[in-house]
């Protein structure tokens, strides 16, 4: 503390005469001091954060002490300026007008000095005076503000916590939102009726970021969100001001993708948001894996069904291209290339060859080569959707090329 050591010269004791005198004039110190700081500050003129009478009490409290403080009767005791910091963080009262009111409670002290000893024309005390007060303003400013930033850091992690477990109960659903929707809506500042997608993005290594900074950036865009990360997913959920507003919220993820990105179909009703992860999880494993990107479910629904049925998708994959999954390595791969190729280009063998850098020809040969080994015909519909799934499911899960046909 810096005051303590100012009032050890010999011009201490004609500090405690002046404390002295401005202490008999106490009420009408108290009431001046409370006019001005109502006159010149807003937030206590119109009560935003303490009433008329809690101002005045609290000027009471501290101008008591300073003045105790100074005429030496009181060790210096910084509680109450600690107490105020706490009390006015718990508040929402802004650190700068705190501080500005303190300013202003210790200068009128200074002006009462400034009256007193210039009736006696006593120099030396008005300047060991202003020097005793503005120590002690930097000391109670000092506990001021350290107490009102650690009260500020307890009631953010409090809220951040409070909003996390929120979060995890939207996304969890079901029974965990139970009662609490409204509750979860007004403190993510999200519309309970509102339209929303939700976004799963897949995390590169444990504790990063795979949207670092994603919150702030669709905030920017007038899009309320709320984002949890757990070890392997960063999700969320968007509100959008339209439906429209997807394309928009694609673009931005797109912008730095370092993973796989799934992006749920837009819906309406923060209740809904459970089953909304579900298919952006499944839009996700739709992808590749190691392939960065990202895809919204309705852009293949048949491809987020097959990622959705792992196992049944498995065995789809065996039942249907088993012939062609038990040939020789360099056929089988050649043969399953040239298939996803056409699949790729529409059915069209011209645009097929052209992707493979072969003749035509060569591309029905190996297209009559695989209806012979399946079983199966390249002109019905039926055939058609099951290879397609197949595939698909081949593409999601490539280890399944290797394995034993599921019994």
């Amino acid at each position: 503390m810096h005051y303590p050591a100012l009032l050890s010269d010999g011009l201490a004791p004609r500090v405690a005469v002046l404390a002295a005198e401005v202490e008999r004039k106490l009420p009408e110190l108290i009431e001046s001091t409370v006019r001005q700081i109502r006159a010149e500050m807003p937030v206590y003129a119109d009560a935003r954060f303490v009433t008329h009478t809690e101002l005045r009490t609290s000027v009471r409290a501290n101008l008591e002490h300073v003045l105790r403080t100074l005429r030496g009767s009181d060790v210096p005791d910084l509680s109450q300026a600690r107490a105020t910091g706490r009390a006015r963080a718990l508040q929402g009262a802004p650190l700068p007008e705190l501080l500005r009111a303190y300013r202003i409670g210790l200068t009128e002290v200074w002006h009462r000095f400034v009256e007193l000893t210039a009736a006696a024309q006593d120099l030396a005390a008005l300047v060991a005076a202003t020097t005793a007060i503005w120590a002690l303003i930097d000391d109670l400013a000092e506990a001021l503000t350290t107490s009102y930033r650690d009260t500020t850091a307890e009631v953010m992690v409090a809220h951040q916590n409070r909003r996390s477990a929120l979060v995890e109960a939207l996304f969890a659903g079901g029974a965990a939102t139970e009662g609490t929707l409204w509750d979860i809506a007004r403190v993510l500042d999200l519309s309970l009726d509102g339209t929303f997608v939700v976004v799963a993005a897949e995390t590169p290594r444990l504790g990063q970021e795979p949207l670092p900074q994603v919150e702030v950036r669709l905030r920017a865009r007038q899009h309320a969100s709320a984002w949890r990360l757990t070890p392997d997913l960063q999700v969320g959920v968007v509100s959008l001001r339209d439906p429209a507003a997807a394309a928009a919220i694609v673009e931005l993820v797109r912008e730095h993708p370092v993973g796989r990105v799934g992006m749920s179909p837009v819906f309406t009703g923060l209740g809904n948001t459970a089953r909304a992860l579900h298919l952006a999880r499944v839009a996700l494993s739709s992808m590749t894996p190691g392939t960065p990107g990202l895809v919204q479910f309705t852009e293949s629904p048949l491809a987020g069904l097959v990622a959705s049925a792992p196992e049944a998708s498995v065995q789809l994959a065996h039942h249907v291209l088993q012939p062609v999954l038990d040939l020789p390595g360099d056929e089988r791969n050649v043969l399953l290339l040239t298939l996803r190729a056409w699949f790729d280009c529409q059915g069209s063998a011209k645009l097929t060859s052209e992707r493979m850098f072969c003749h035509p020809n060569t591309i029905r040969h190996r297209l009559k080569r695989i209806t012979e080994e399946l079983g199966r015909s390249l002109t019905n519909p039926a055939d058609i959707a099951e290879l397609g799934a197949a595939l698909r499911a081949l593409n999601l899960f490539p280890e399944a090329t290797h394995l034993p046909a599921p019994r």
